[in-house]
């Protein structure tokens, strides 16, 4: 019998898989900043669209764009959060839910094309499953190769400037903590007993990553106001401030992007090849 070891951010998210939705799932930071992410994602893709989703975890997302009309190709590489997945997804989408990480995109576009799939209508990632991925570029030419021109590719990334992290963890006088996201290689996260590398991607390093194959339309700061889930279980305990916050960031997630706990980067596809 051959045991297949997941990487350590797979592993860290497998094994929290069972109990992930019941452990998130009430806090109302993250509803927020979820509810702000569904906004762009609805605008983006149109009713049937066919789009890919990376690192999709426990497929709410999925399930909700689904239950709208979209059909959501969830992909992540826990085996245990697929499986949840496609449990929610069951008869809602035309393709089940795969356990795919984004390392392997290249390989995965280069089998739909050998077996004639149809390309994508587009591409998402929410919650920063992308900060576990070092190198950003070979995401990239996958996505290229796997959607059309001019379809829109929308990444959700942690932020490197959040204000709000800074303030709740200063305030808990966890100064290394605060200033994390200040460091320019790996850095250590922890799920449960688990610990994995993540890197916090630059705004500059993740468009040349991206270039020529796509363009950024626009950058929104999700959770400027809306505090980090660090600020939990606090501030599920006083939603009408949560709300009030929330209302401000609509009104300056384009301006004060780069200040969001994440940043939703919009990319278009562009004409260019995927050779080279």
């Amino acid at each position: 019998m051959t045991v297949t070891l997941l990487p350590p951010a797979a592993a860290a998210f497998d094994a929290a898989a069972t109990n992930f939705d019941a452990r998130f799932g009430g806090w109302k930071s993250v509803a927020a900043q979820r509810a702000a992410v569904r906004r762009a994602l609805r605008a983006a893709f149109p009713p049937r669209a066919h789009v890919l989703e990376l690192g999709g975890g426990t497929g709410e997302d999925a399930l909700w764009l689904a239950s709208r009309g979209r059909d959501p190709l969830h992909t992540d590489p826990s085996p245990r959060m697929v499986a949840i997945a496609r449990d929610k997804l069951r008869g809602l989408v035309t393709e089940t839910p795969l356990v795919l990480a984004a390392e392997d995109l290249d390989e995965f576009a280069a089998e739909r094309i050998v077996t004639g799939a149809p390309s994508l209508a587009g591409a998402y990632s929410n919650f920063a499953a992308l900060n576990c991925v070092t190198d950003l570029r070979p995401v990239a030419r996958a996505l290229a190769a796997l959607v059309d021109p001019g379809a829109p590719v929308l990444l959700v990334l942690f932020g490197t400037l959040p204000v709000g992290e800074l303030v709740v963890q200063l305030a808990r006088g966890q100064v290394r903590a605060a200033f994390r996201r200040c460091a320019r290689g790996a850095v250590r996260a922890r799920l449960g007993v688990h610990s994995f590398p993540i890197r916090y991607h630059r705004a500059t390093a993740v468009r040349r990553a991206f270039q020529p194959w796509f363009t950024l339309q626009e950058r929104r700061g999700i959770g400027v106001f809306v505090p980090p889930s660090a600020a939990e279980p606090w501030i599920s305990r006083h939603p009408l401030l949560l709300g009030v916050l929330a209302l401000l960031d609509r009104l300056v997630e384009r301006p004060l992007a780069p200040f969001g706990d994440h940043v939703l980067y919009h990319f278009v596809r562009t004409t260019a090849g995927v050779q080279g």
